[in-house]
């Protein structure tokens, strides 16, 4: 399997969780895996980049452009920033709840993420969640990577059986958290089979 994946969001949503666990995933699985994360102030907000790349086909752990099969997108302006990584037949899943940038406290620039959703569903094959709505079923925003994670799984781009994630979750969250994690993946996943291939 070849499979190049981009996660991006800002710093506290998880995303470095999400890109660890798709590549010990995929390592469980006998594949070869090469990752890196580009990382900017992360603990203030700042954006959070992670290149996972699987499969011997891979180099360097960076995602050449127009490259990736899949981008998993845990805010609408930072899939926007990287949308020139994804290939023209690569699919996004984006979360459409907006993180106001520290900029919009100074100047109000009245950025909520429509305009950055409006611009993806005019180019690029989207799975649109609204990830706020769907963290409050599940008790907390803290599972939204775990839940993007499941839905990335479920479209089937990511190439990784859903079984082996369920796995390295259970390996790498507070066992008080594991059951939430498991329902927010299998929450997920079901989003994704369903919306697998919308645009």
């Amino acid at each position: 399997m070849n499979k190049d994946v981009l996660i991006c969001g800002v710093g506290g949503q998880g995303t470095v969780l999400a890109s660890r666990i798709i590549a010990a995933s995929a390592m469980s699985e006998g594949n070869t895996v090469h990752s890196a994360e580009t990382i900017g102030m992360a603990q203030r907000g700042g954006p959070v980049t992670s290149h996972v790349r699987i499969g011997d086909e891979a180099y360097s752990p960076m995602i050449p452009s127009g490259k990736a099969d899949l981008i998993i997108g845990f805010e609408p302006a930072e899939v926007v920033r990287n949308i020139g990584y994804l290939s023209a037949d690569g699919l996004a899943v984006v979360n459409t709840s907006a993180v106001k940038p520290v900029t919009e406290s100074l100047a109000e620039t009245g950025y909520d993420g429509s305009s950055m959703i409006e611009y993806l569903k005019d180019n690029v094959n989207c799975i649109f969640v609204d990830g706020e709505a769907e963290c409050t079923k599940l008790g907390s925003a803290k599972f939204l990577n775990i839940l993007l994670l499941g839905i990335a799984a479920g479209s089937g781009r990511l190439g990784t059986s859903k079984d082996t994630i369920i796995s390295e979750i259970e390996k790498r969250v507070p066992p008080k958290f594991k059951d939430k994690n498991i329902q927010a993946f299998l929450s997920g996943f079901e989003i994704g089979e369903n919306k697998g291939e919308s645009k």
